[in-house]
This record gives structure tokens, sequence and C-alpha cells, in this order.
């Protein structure tokens, strides 16, 4: 059993675009899972960690209407045949694993992907970088976007930095990383890490922070100028663009 964030009393699977990184635009049903061991300030998918009767953070707590989430109510537990169903709706080859965090439960999820690799579907896995997936599960991933944490995200750097599971992922041909830029001091964490970490720098891909259009487009003109230099990948948040901060789009 899997759990699954719930949107409007269902699953949280949807047909979209996929909005980041290497598959920019391209057509995607994505499976978002529940549960997540990390805790970033600006994370906007705080329903999937952000539970009652915990300490973290959150950029929301200013806002008088937001509160922490009640567990109960925002996971549904589901079988593998469960989700396929959901995915089974759509005529779509990619598939995309999101999150919370997927690799939480990485035991869980090798069934579906065996499935869905079954159907010839390909299969992408979005990871914050802190967990090396199963050995079983490894071989049913077509690809890893990997967002490694910054300082920006204000979680401690002993639980968002991992060797080595930067390592496995750097070394794997399958992984695109991506890194969300607030500001210009979170390029000197981004650079070191690519150093430290040998990361192909046409494996790289920036994007900026930002949950409304006109929060990114403040820092696409220098981040993109800075890819340039490099020779890093631009990302945008298309679906951002085109849906606005909205769920299950």
């Amino acid at each position: 059993m899997l759990n699954i964030a719930k949107l409007d009393q269902g699953p949280e699977i949807f047909h979209t675009i996929q909005g980041e990184g290497k598959n920019l635009g391209v057509p995607s049903v994505f499976i978002r899972l529940s549960l997540c061991n990390l805790y970033c300030v600006w994370c906007d998918t705080d329903y999937t960690w952000n539970w009652e009767n915990t300490n973290y953070n959150h950029v929301n707590d200013s806002k008088p209407d937001y509160s922490k989430f009640k567990k109960d109510e925002h996971i549904l537990r589901m079988t593998a045949d469960q989700i396929l169903e959901e995915v089974a709706q759509y005529n779509c080859k990619h598939v995309v694993i999101t999150g919370g965090e997927p690799l939480v439960q990485h035991k869980e999820l090798i069934e579906l992907c065996a499935k869905l690799k079954s159907l010839r579907k390909h299969i992408e896995f979005e990871t914050n970088g802190t967990l090396v997936p199963n050995e079983d599960l490894e071989p049913l991933i077509d690809q890893y976007n990997v967002s490694v944490k910054l300082s920006n995200s204000f979680v401690k750097k002993e639980e968002r930095i991992s060797p080595k599971a930067i390592e496995f992922f750097s070394q794997s041909s399958k992984s695109n990383f991506k890194f969300v830029i607030e500001e210009q001091s979170d390029l000197d964490e981004v650079l070191h890490l690519i150093e430290e970490y040998q990361i192909p720098h046409d494996s790289v891909y920036l994007m900026p922070q930002g949950t409304t259009p006109e929060m990114l487009n403040n820092k696409q003109q220098w981040l993109i100028e800075v890819c340039k230099e490099k020779g890093f990948n631009y990302t945008d948040r298309l679906h951002i663009h085109v849906y606005g901060p909205k769920r299950g789009v």
C-alpha cells in the first residue's frame, strides 16, 4: 500500500504537462505521494508533511487562515492496482512520481513501477537527493529529477545533504539536477556542490524560486545569464505560468 496525497476526496493523480526540468512541456501523468523526510520553508506541497503537532516553520505561517494539516485527512492508502486504474484513464506515456519525497516509500513502489514498465511507461522520479533507491526499484526508473536543497530551504545541512545519495545520483546517467535559486548567493552553494560531487554541467538546471509568474519573472533574466555563462540549463515553472499556483494541474 502506498500513501497518496488526497485531493478533493480522491487521489492527487492528474494529467498535465511536466512544468520543470529536462522534459518541460511534455504531457505527463503525475502521481503525488504523501510523506517527506525534509521540511523546506517555501515548499508548495506542504500538505504532504507539515502535520499537526510538528514544529516545522513555513512561509505561510503568517497567513491568518493557514494551519498545519491533519495527517489522516490528507492521505489516501492505495494499492498498485488502484493507482494503475487512475493512470489508465489517460493515453499518456510519461509518468512522473513526485511528492513529498517518493523514495521514503521506495520498497512499496517496486510493484507499482514494475507494472508501469510492463505498460511501457517512461517513469520519472522527482527526489530531493537524500535517499538512494532500493536495488530492485532502481532498474525500473528511467529518469531522476534530483533537487538537492540549499540553505534557502531552512533545512539543516546534515538532513538535506547526503553525500552517499548525491554521489549515487551524480554517477547515474539517468540523473538531472535541479537547483531552486532564491538569490544570487545561492549560486555559491550550487557551484560548490557541482565541484564536490563532479556533477556534469549539462545535467544542471537552475530554477527560480517562486509560486507566481511575477516571482519567477523577477529572477528570470539574471538566472538565464548565469546559465549561459556556466553552461547550465535554465528551467522555468511552466505550470505556474499556465495554471497558476493550483493543485492537480
